[in-house]
């Protein structure tokens, strides 16, 4: 049996959610498994529809903690558990099993000076497991520049799963929506200072004078959104840039498929950073391109100069070039092209493969 700790899991949204789904689904795929996650309102529905089992864990925050971790140390001590995977290392800190641990990373959680008192807490569980599981090359590298024994950590980068047909009634939706619009540009993702809506819609500023139908579409929410509606106004652009939240998963779907390039030059914001960006890997599937930040682990998610395009992320300058690169003669639709190819390295058919792969040397 094999044993996943999260904090983050379905039927709650989001980037990390849908990693531990992913993980847990393939895993029950192969291996009797059993998952520890934090409870959710309306779970129980969610619960009873896998084939595998979830014990969910309440209470206020620390207390729910350690209780999960005497729960996972008396299954361990009661079953046959071959491993224990973690989304976070506070998920595996107060464990006392001895059975073998893997930690996933992911970026932001362990970017913190090192020598500092987390930074030590980071430490003591990230080289005291099997294995720490770098969600890309920029968060491998982050790891061992925090203290991490560079022996200990590999790269997988997370899956997705394959793209769901889209449905043509929110395909003929977005065409009566968009119309004339054009080019189509598109961000999905939280309103954060990293993702930096700010400087793509300073470009759309500039972009409009060459194309006057231009449209940038902005689904998500989030602690910026008031900033950069307001910056919208500021820059009369109310025309060119669209808003979308709460919107169904068909729809999304719909506008992303009929966009020419997804937009996300990340940066790094105080100890935040885009450790991977499975939102470049999501539109890959749809044959759309990216345009993504240098900071960060973008570059394994997009193939510059092939699936889209990395730039500096706080040059306005870069970000404005790139999008022009993209848009004159169309070249976003030979990057879209690769990218519909390239994206099937990243199916959970294939990441599962090197999870089973870890495994196996670790038995040797």
């Amino acid at each position: 049996m094999y044993l996943i700790v999260t904090k983050s899991f379905p039927p709650e949204i989001g980037g990390m959610q849908n990693l531990m789904w992913g993980l847990a689904k393939e895993f029950s795929k192969n291996y009797l498994i059993k998952v520890f996650a934090d409870y959710q309102d309306g779970h129980k529905e969610f619960d009873e529809k896998v084939n595998f089992s979830i014990e969910r864990v309440g209470g206020i925050k620390f207390l729910r903690k350690i209780r999960k971790a005497q729960l996972i140390d008396e299954v361990s001590k009661e079953s046959k558990v071959e491993a224990i995977f973690g989304d976070h290392w506070k998920s595996l800190e107060l464990l006392k099993t001895n059975k073998k641990k893997y930690c996933l990373i992911h970026g932001k959680e362990i970017n913190h000076p090192r020598g500092s008192k987390i930074n030590i807490r980071i430490l003591k569980v990230l080289n005291n497991v099997e294995k720490v599981i770098a969600n890309s090359n920029y968060t491998k590298n982050l790891a061992i520049e925090i203290g991490v024994s560079e022996n200990k950590v590999t790269i997988i980068n997370p899956g997705v799963d394959q793209a769901k047909e889209l449905d043509e009634k929110s395909l003929e939706k977005v065409e009566s929506l968009l119309k004339v619009k054009s080019p189509r540009l598109i961000t999905i993702s939280r309103f954060d200072k990293r993702k930096n809506h700010e400087k793509v819609i300073m470009a759309i500023r500039n972009l409009k004078e060459i194309y006057p139908d231009i449209v940038y579409i902005c689904i998500g929410y989030g602690d910026e959104e008031d900033n950069i509606k307001k910056l919208v106004k500021e820059l009369n652009l109310d025309s060119q840039v669209m808003f979308f939240k709460d919107i169904s998963e068909n729809l999304k779907n719909a506008l992303l498929s009929k966009s020419n390039i997804f937009v996300m030059p990340s940066i790094k914001y105080r100890t935040s950073v885009e450790g991977f960006g499975i939102a470049y890997v999501e539109a890959a599937q749809y044959g759309v391109p990216s345009l993504g930040g240098k900071d960060g682990g973008a570059s394994d998610a997009i193939a510059h100069e092939k699936t889209g395009l990395i730039c500096d992320g706080y040059n306005l300058d870069d970000i404005y070039s790139s999008f022009n690169s993209m848009l004159k003669n169309k070249k976003y639709l030979e990057y879209g092209k690769n990218a519909k190819n390239f994206v099937t390295k990243f199916y959970w058919s294939n990441i599962v493969d090197k999870y089973k792969d870890i495994l196996n040397q670790d038995c040797l």
